[in-house]
């Protein structure tokens, strides 16, 4: 699993690549502005960064990359553009681009051409199965195990309960939880992260069992032993 900030401003595609990913079991975060997507490329940790060449507002993809590799930032990057020409594949690279794909394109190119790049990157082996306390994740077999007990779930319980596990004993907003999982901008007035959260808290606390997801009051949750040090409010 690994984190990928998709910048790209026509909704339809960077909707059908941040969801390709997701069931892939990463995490893709979407911007659709150039302005905001540089803040965040250039603040945050990012396992791969898929980068539309023009962007809107005067921000684009190549001014993206350069400010990148100027602040010496070495997230991978896949430039993604409709110019196909020799020479404009070429200035893409120069500019600091890691890959340069044209569109239309196949997302299993696509997601072969980032899986390619990440494990040049990533120094270690592959992170495949996630443990917190009794708890087991296995990303490559999509299987989750509380102790001896195997628990089902549905696509978006698995993505979040991953990012619960990715960020053990971390406070969460709904809004992260949002972003990472669902992709689209923080509605105060929405549940959807409460009662998703509360199905996953009954899927994994079984009779006996002390619950793993924690409320944090004021903040959102986190995934906790209830007597851990500073622990959320009990649910």
């Amino acid at each position: 699993m690994w984190r990928c900030l998709v910048i790209e401003d026509d909704q339809a595609n960077a909707r059908f690549i941040a969801d390709g990913l997701r069931e892939l079991g990463h995490i893709a975060v979407v911007c659709h502005d150039g302005a905001q997507a540089l803040a965040r490329a250039s603040t945050e940790s990012w396992d791969l960064i898929i980068l539309d060449r023009m962007l809107p507002h005067g921000v684009d993809g190549l001014s993206i990359l350069a400010t990148l590799r100027g602040l010496g930032k070495k997230t991978p990057v896949i430039v993604l553009s409709a110019l196909s020409a020799l020479d404009e594949r070429v200035r893409g690279l120069k500019a600091g681009g890691d890959d340069y794909l044209t569109k239309p394109f196949a997302f299993t190119e696509l997601a072969a051409r980032a899986e390619a790049l990440v494990r040049r990157a990533r120094p270690g082996p592959e992170i495949r199965v996630l443990e917190f306390a009794d708890l087991r994740l296995d990303l490559a077999r999509r299987q989750v195990q509380r102790g001896a007990r195997a628990i089902t779930l549905q696509p978006r319980e698995f993505r979040l309960l991953a990012f619960f596990m990715l960020h053990a004993q971390q406070n969460l907003t709904r809004a992260m939880l949002l972003e990472a999982v669902w992709d689209y901008h923080f509605d105060p007035q929405t549940n959807v992260i409460d009662v998703q959260v509360s199905r996953l808290r009954a899927k994994l606390s079984a009779a006996g069992e002390p619950p793993l997801i924690q409320t944090v009051r004021g903040v959102g949750y986190r995934l906790a032993l209830p007597d851990a040090p500073d622990a959320a409010d009990a649910p």
